[in-house]
């Protein structure tokens, strides 16, 4: 088991899960743009690691929906349609904590320094820790913020942010998330320790290893 200064957390996936039903929110999203339906939820996650970098999520949502009418052979025309519906079906205050969460942001705090660093802006992802209880558990927050040079993850600059507030080496700290492209690769790049949360998506480690597998928060007292 590693001592650390401090252990950073990725929120969507990782600390939280949506109590909305992704499929039934994307079937509502097309039946609200008139259009029929050509993806589905998993044919979104698979398009994220492809997107440029928006500044809103309108402008992530309309390149997420862009990419994935491209890749179904359909016309993107269609894309700012489907990102205004997905956002009104979409509620960001509809989260609950992961099993085991808690007890592991409850364990980080009592080891260290604890960090957030999330692929969402500060609105949204805000109205999610208001949810959960947890908007001032952290020693750091930090959003996505293009405008101010913080890029998604897997960008080096939202992790050298984090750590330059915390007052803490990379090698003193370790980052965990369910994403491999974002967390784990990001992570790795700016020189921390990882753990991957595995969700059974069949996107197994590749070329972006972590230093830890995890199968669920519960197992995060066992490594640090």
């Amino acid at each position: 088991m590693a001592a650390y200064d401090a252990i950073c957390f990725d929120l969507d996936s990782t600390l939280c899960e949506p109590t909305q039903d992704a499929a039934a929110v994307l079937e509502s999203t097309f039946e609200r743009a008139g259009h029929e339906q050509f993806c589905t939820p998993a044919a979104l996650r698979a398009a994220v690691p492809d997107l440029p970098t928006a500044e809103t999520d309108r402008e992530f949502y309309e390149h997420l929906f862009a990419e994935v009418a491209a890749r179904s052979g359909v016309e993107t025309e269609i894309a700012p349609t489907l990102a205004a519906e997905y956002l009104e079906v979409r509620d960001p205050t509809a989260v609950e904590f992961r099993p085991g969460a808690q007890t592991a942001l409850e364990h980080a705090r009592d080891r260290g320094q604890v960090g957030l660093i999330t692929n969402g802006g500060r609105p949204t992802q805000t109205q999610k820790l208001r949810t959960l209880g947890i908007e001032d558990a952290f020693d750091v927050r930090v959003f996505t913020e293009p405008s101010a040079g913080i890029h998604p993850k897997p960008s080096t600059a939202p992790f050298e942010h984090a750590l330059t507030e915390l007052e803490v080496a990379p090698d003193a700290a370790i980052h965990v998330g369910d994403s491999l492209h974002a967390d784990i690769a990001g992570a790795n790049a700016m020189g921390l320790d990882s753990a991957w949360l595995d969700l059974g998506r069949n996107d197994g480690p590749g070329d972006h290893a972590p230093t830890y597998e995890l199968a669920s928060l519960e197992g995060l007292e066992t490594i640090v």
